[in-house]
């Protein structure tokens, strides 16, 4: 397998130079402030994908003296039917809970998400009868573009999302929104090194693409086989090391006057095709 490797790997880089590209908006941002993992869901989307899934819910916050109708409404409804508390408070008590996010007149506190493991990955992908197909943010500091992040990848069918434990945002109120409720459905693993997890990854047969510039264009790129692709954060994109261990460099060609695109327009980009070679015959 690794001559293999190596092999595919040379025969990809010999395009490298027709090319050059960037994978994602190269952007800088402060850390996230926002505490993670507080159980927090908010806004209607989050909310609504949140009374969808499994996770018990603790209670359910509500904008006192406001007007209930249409999708807060059906929400109340189904959290009301399923026993869920539903707790009105006054406005300023709403924002604090969301923590300065979009709250939309609800929030919901439920059990903190669970992390999963790479074999959980790899499981659910063997269960549903699929070659794997997994995200790795390598320290992706803004919450907005983990958010759509993941809910590029969830609409993309992929089985999960790495992130690493540092130097990065965690899984917090805005990620969860900015995700629209997919995140419910997304397998997410919390580690402490990317390049370990790639060399893990390798030995149980999943190939590395990295989106960086300078790469052979994704459509000249066969995905068709379990695969993780990495994308990196705003500012520096991916790591040298990372770029160092992986199978091959793949990039989005830039034909207007702009050379980079976000993040998670990249990964839309990518994942929707490497999931529609996945499954061709």
């Amino acid at each position: 397998m690794e001559n293999k490797r190596k092999d595919q790997k040379n025969s990809y880089n010999n395009k490298n130079a027709r090319f050059k590209s960037n994978g994602f908006e190269r952007k800088d941002y402060n850390n996230d402030a926002e505490k993670e993992d507080n159980g927090m869901v908010v806004g209607r989307n989050a909310v609504r994908e949140l009374l969808k899934s499994q996770r018990p819910i603790d209670k359910i916050y509500v904008k006192k003296g406001g007007t209930h109708e249409g999708s807060i409404t059906v929400l109340i409804s189904e959290a009301i039917s399923k026993g869920i508390p539903i707790v009105e408070v006054e406005a300023q008590k709403l924002e604090y809970i969301a923590q300065g996010a979009n709250h939309q007149g609800i929030v919901a506190q439920a059990a903190m998400k669970e992390y999963s493991t790479i074999d959980d990955m790899l499981a659910l992908a063997e269960e549903r009868g699929e070659k794997a197909l997994i995200v790795i943010a390598d320290s992706i500091e803004d919450p907005h573009n983990l958010g759509a992040l993941i809910r590029c990848a969830e609409c993309a069918g992929a089985h999960g999302i790495v992130i690493p434990k540092r130097r990065a945002v965690g899984i917090t109120p805005t990620v969860y929104k900015s995700s629209a409720g997919a995140i419910e459905h997304m397998l997410i693993a919390k580690v402490s090194n990317i390049s370990s997890t790639i060399e893990a990854l390798k030995k149980k047969g999943v190939w590395l693409f990295t989106s960086e510039a300078e790469g052979t264009p994704y459509y000249e790129t066969d995905f068709n086989c379990a695969c993780a692709i990495v994308l990196g954060s705003e500012g520096n994109g991916v790591s040298r090391i990372v770029k160092e261990n992986s199978d091959f460099i793949v990039s989005i060609p830039m034909y207007g006057k702009v050379n980079s695109l976000n993040v998670s327009t990249a990964a839309s980009v990518i994942l929707c095709h490497a999931a529609r070679m996945q499954r061709s015959k």
